[in-house]
């Protein structure tokens, strides 16, 4: 059986290190290609390039995955900047975009983890929540928390009862963006996980899978870019 071959973008840092050189990188957590492959798939990574590029990039592949990283430029949903937001990523935001609307295009399956939740919200018309006080219970830690399904929705059929997941976030989806429903929520009502209706398979989550163990979520992308 061929596996499918899914696309995941990537961090662009100045000043990554390794060996004996520090230069600007594009590079990704090892978690995100390890995760692909345990659930059946080819992991490849798409830094960001000339958003004009990207429907070529997504007609060569059989799924999408925007993957987490830095707050989304308030401006590209009509916002202010907040004190706590971060530093805009320019470069991914554009490129990021252009992924997610080339692959709602095309219908190619599409997972957002993450920042990529937000921003798949963004694409599609919606706003963020700029900083939650407690979903960051320690800098540069991720943390545990449970999440519940939404019965009848995609994420349901994937994982259908509450599970506890791996998380790192200080920013959540606030009005969604046109056509999405909200599939899983936390304790607090914070909105974990967002979908749209068949037939496009697209799904995004607050958390980050690639983190730990359960394989599902990603298995499910797979499954339907084969």
């Amino acid at each position: 059986m061929t596996r499918p071959l899914i696309g995941v973008s990537t961090y662009l840092e100045s000043g990554a290190r390794w060996g004996v050189w520090e230069l600007e990188a594009a590079l990704l957590p090892v978690g995100y290609p390890r995760l692909v492959q345990a659930a059946g798939g080819l992991a490849a990574m798409l830094p960001p390039d000339d958003p004009a590029y990207a429907p070529e990039a997504v007609a060569r592949l059989d799924g999408l995955v925007i993957a987490g990283g830095p707050d989304v430029d308030p401006s590209r949903y009509g916002a202010e900047r907040e004190p706590r937001t971060g530093p805009p990523s320019a470069a991914r935001d554009a490129w990021e975009l252009a992924l997610i609307h080339a692959a709602l295009d095309s219908g190619t399956p599409l997972l957002g983890i993450c920042r990529g939740m937000q921003l798949l919200n963004v694409a599609l018309g919606g706003t963020l929540v700029q900083h939650l006080d407690d979903h960051v219970v320690e800098v540069g830690v991720f943390g545990r928390h449970p999440v519940k399904p939404v019965p009848g929705t995609r994420y349901a059929d994937v994982a259908p009862e509450e599970a506890d997941v791996p998380t790192y976030h200080h920013q959540a989806v606030d009005r969604l963006g046109g056509g999405l429903l909200p599939s899983a929520y936390a304790a607090d009502g914070t909105v974990e996980a967002i979908e749209l209706p068949d037939p496009a398979w697209v799904l995004g989550v607050q958390w980050h899978p690639e983190m730990g163990t359960d394989v599902r979520v990603m298995r499910a992308l797979t499954e339907a870019a084969s």
